[in-house]
């Protein structure tokens, strides 16, 4: 049996973990997003002055941050090649990291698409930015505003990569998770 890999994706604040969670309270397994354990890691061993939505501000390397983080999804990836369920989630994927650079300008080269095109996936789900349920926090350091346009950037960069992202509703979780279900036919 091949498994399916779903992504679910989306601008910062958009409702990604709350339907990961759900998702897993079902019995799906799921792959958890690496970027807040990372930038709360940043910001303690960073420069706390000032803070900006990009946490490569704060970090001494900004290009091995985002190797880590790469490379952090990566692994989540090769792990789920050993599980044998039919469908495996995951709370966002290789490509957003680049679509996150091409947002704040970040060069990159061969190696981020090189790691992208070789761990495909076969369905990506996109949250929406959704103002009403958008919430700043001590990880979360983008604005709503931001958020809009990272979606853009996100759309872009799974579409570049041959992928057709489906845009999921702005509803409730069980809606959201009853929606991302059926689109996959379970």
């Amino acid at each position: 049996m091949k498994s399916k890999r779903v992504v679910i994706t989306g601008g910062p604040g958009t409702g990604k973990t709350s339907v990961i969670k759900g998702l897993e309270q079902m019995g799906f397994p799921c792959f958890h997003e690496i970027i807040r354990e990372m930038t709360s890691k940043a910001k303690k061993e960073g420069d706390t002055a000032s803070f900006t939505s990009n946490p490569l501000v704060f970090v001494d390397d900004a290009l091995q941050f985002n190797k880590d983080l790469l490379y952090g999804r990566a692994k989540h990836y090769k792990d789920s090649l050993s599980l044998k369920q039919p469908i495996i989630f995951f709370d966002r994927g290789i490509p957003d990291v680049l679509a996150y650079m091409d947002f704040f300008d970040q060069p990159y080269n061969e190696e981020f698409t090189g790691v992208s095109q070789s761990n495909p996936y076969d369905t990506i789900f996109l949250l929406p930015p959704w103002r009403e349920i958008y919430i700043s926090d001590n990880e979360r350091l983008e604005s709503y505003e931001e958020a809009e346009k990272i979606d853009a950037a996100l759309h872009d960069t799974y579409t570049r990569f041959g992928y057709t992202p489906i845009d999921v509703p702005k509803k409730p979780v069980p809606e959201r998770i009853d929606f991302i279900l059926n689109k996959l036919n379970l």
